[in-house]
């Protein structure tokens, strides 16, 4: 057990330098996790020995797992049905626009310009047409963008990006089984079931210390991640599905929201983050840098051709067009899943693996950190907040819904 607790405290250590630099340097705290986990990786790998953080120790991918899944929920969770239903036209318009040319650009750009199979060359495209709902509900939450309509949108239109990524991801590679058929059954009877459920559990054993609410809604996600990697999906899509599903009830109830992000970005993203940015090898990215950049260019600049004209469309201002562009060109949770899949079922080689992981986690970094600098729409935060701290340093106050501590 020593070394499990050493691994431990190198991850929290790792993740509170991580946030001394969000703070410092006024990013989000989860793309900070990321670069230090490529740093501390470039860092060990002289010295100690890169080994020294097992990244594939099946406790280690269980709590990054969970992590993912937890996030995930929290942002199919802050998406509000009211202004959905009022903005799904835009939402669809841009998350359709976000995936679909920029996989067809990053699947030519594999293809003819780094010499890919076709096979390959697809998942490629797949993988980075994704965007990362975990980094874009990290920068939502740090700067308050989630409690506006503004925020809910992007928020939506990465879903509609996402589901794109799973669904063509599945027609391609995944043929449509027996399995999948009673896992879409399943999921639809508990989208329909579950929040007719839970405010009556809640009502009978919540609001008590023993923490019925949160066990509860722990064991529907791992349940039903269990089934999706039964059904040969991923863990993390019915977390969203059913985020969305209790938007309206648990969405709602501040006080627990507050605690399940307590437990999400205190105790679990940072190996989610962390190790994601510890898969990244720089000595191969140095020794291929071109293919790295080509994708990570082709990415960005679809994306701007697809959804900057979509978010004019719908009536929103230069800035603010720019930066739901940019935060859209966000990749990682689900462009990770795809080239892991990819790995796994011999898809793609191991190089190929490398230069894409390394270009999907770029686009985690670069796009948001320029969104951030460039283009963040203060004058859309509520009236009288500021960002959170780890996004810009400062502290924004307490929601008045939710109760002091």
């Amino acid at each position: 057990m020593t070394g499990i607790w050493a691994q431990v405290a190198l991850i929290f250590g790792l993740a509170l330098i991580a946030t001394v630099v969000a703070v410092r340097l006024r990013v989000s705290a989860a793309l900070s996790e990321i670069i230090v986990g490529v740093i501390a990786r470039a860092i060990f790998s002289v010295t100690i020995g890169a080994e020294v953080f097992g990244v594939q120790e099946p406790w280690v991918k269980t709590l990054a797992g969970i992590g993912a899944i937890l996030l995930t929920f929290l942002a199919g969770a802050e998406l509000d049905p009211d202004v959905f239903k009022l903005k799904w036209k835009e939402s669809v318009a841009v998350g359709v626009a976000s995936f679909l040319v920029p996989s067809i650009g990053c699947w030519a750009a594999a293809h003819y310009l780094l010499g890919w199979e076709t096979d390959p060359a697809i998942l490629a495209g797949i993988a980075l047409a994704a965007t990362s709902v975990a980094v874009v509900y990290t920068v939502m939450m740090e700067y308050g963008f989630n409690r506006t309509d503004f925020g809910k949108t992007i928020l939506a239109a990465c879903f509609i990006t996402d589901l794109g990524t799973v669904v063509t991801l599945g027609l391609v590679f995944a043929p449509f089984t027996w399995k999948t058929a009673i896992f879409v059954g399943a999921l639809v009877a508990v989208f329909i079931g579950l929040p007719r459920l839970i405010p009556v559990a809640f009502r009978q054993f919540g609001g008590r210390p023993s923490e019925f609410e949160t066990k509860f809604l722990l064991f529907a996600l791992m349940a039903l991640g269990a089934f999706a990697t039964w059904a040969d999906s991923e863990a993390v899509l019915p977390a969203y599905l059913i985020g969305m599903a209790l938007a309206g009830t648990v969405g709602r109830d501040h006080a627990l929201i507050r605690r399940l992000r307590t437990i999400t970005i205190g105790l679990l993203t940072p190996f989610y983050f962390i190790r994601a940015g510890y898969f990244v090898s720089l000595p191969a990215v140095v020794a291929a840098p071109l293919a790295v950049v080509a994708l990570v260019v082709v990415e960005m600049s679809t994306k701007v051709l697809s959804v900057y004209p979509v978010a004019r469309r719908f009536g929103s201002p230069h800035k603010d067009s720019m930066y739901m562009t940019l935060l859209m060109a966000s990749g990682l949770t689900f462009g990770t899943i795809a080239s892991l899949f990819g790995l796994s079922h011999k898809i793609i080689d191991e190089n190929q693996y490398s230069t894409l992981v390394a270009a999907i986690v770029a686009t985690a970094i670069i796009p948001t950190l320029i969104a951030n600098a460039v283009y963040l729409p203060r004058h859309l935060l509520p009236e009288g907040e500021a960002p959170t701290i780890g996004a810009v340093g400062e502290a924004a106050p307490r929601p008045a819904s939710v109760p002091a501590e």
